[in-house]
């Protein structure tokens, strides 16, 4: 398996809580590297390009409005097989439905409060990095 690169979004209620520290760590004793990170707050019409394929569902306009409602960070990961990895490492969306150990099992409060995003495919990572980041701002 070759390395990946995924993009990683601390949400604005892991920031407001202060589990930026603890979530990075988890991503990084995982084997995990933080390439290229930053904190931001995410303006709307970015919002809007990201998450652009849940455009049509009953919950859009409550996700845009959460995930531009305060400071982020967000992170470029690689390492082997980090999309599925990460995506292990964090949980189901639904924090009920977390398994404990996980990110959301362990943390999260609700669906929508979810901590942390992650890309789900290697074309969504790819299209996701490329909004937050220049290319010749990452290391790989």
């Amino acid at each position: 398996m070759n390395s990946e690169r995924t993009l990683v979004i601390v949400k604005p209620d892991g920031v407001q809580r202060r589990l930026i520290g603890e979530i990075l760590t988890r991503i990084e004793r995982k084997g995990y590297v933080i390439s290229s990170m930053k904190t931001m707050k995410i303006e709307k019409a970015l919002a809007e390009k990201h998450y652009h394929e849940h455009e049509n569902q009953p919950f859009y306009d409550d996700l845009i409005s959460y995930i531009t409602s305060g400071r982020v960070v967000v992170a470029v990961v690689t390492g082997e097989g980090c999309i599925n990895g990460l995506r292990y490492l964090m949980g189901n969306t639904d924090p009920i439905k977390a398994p404990p150990g996980t990110i959301r099992g362990d943390f999260a409060t609700n669906v929508t409060k979810n901590l942390i995003h992650g890309s789900d495919t290697l074309e969504n990572a790819e299209r996701e990095i490329a909004l937050f980041f220049r290319e010749e701002d990452l290391d790989i």
